[in-house]
């Protein structure tokens, strides 16, 4: 699974953008760390109260997925599901 998590995160780009998730608009925001050993997203739903924040670390051969304070299966469904959009849109 962390395989899958790691490439939806590469599909995210670096920085602030613009996501559609279940009809809604979020703002996310994606830093990468430590040489690409750490990475951190935030998502909020803009004009709502949902968020989306996670931080993922690669430690020896092994990534590890920490969802604050959410489940696991949350954070994965938001990854698989969201969709990137322009600014412009």
């Amino acid at each position: 699974m962390n395989t899958r998590v790691l490439m939806h995160l590469n599909n995210i780009p670096e920085g602030t953008s613009d996501s559609l998730y279940e009809g809604k608009r979020y703002l996310v925001s994606k830093r990468t760390f430590n040489q690409g050993r750490s990475i951190k997203l935030f998502a909020r739903e803009l004009g709502g109260k949902h968020f989306v924040s996670l931080n993922f670390y690669k430690l020896k051969q092994v990534w590890l997925l920490k969802p604050c304070e959410m489940s696991e299966q949350s954070v994965v469904h938001f990854l698989e599901h969201h969709r990137s959009i322009n600014k412009s849109q």
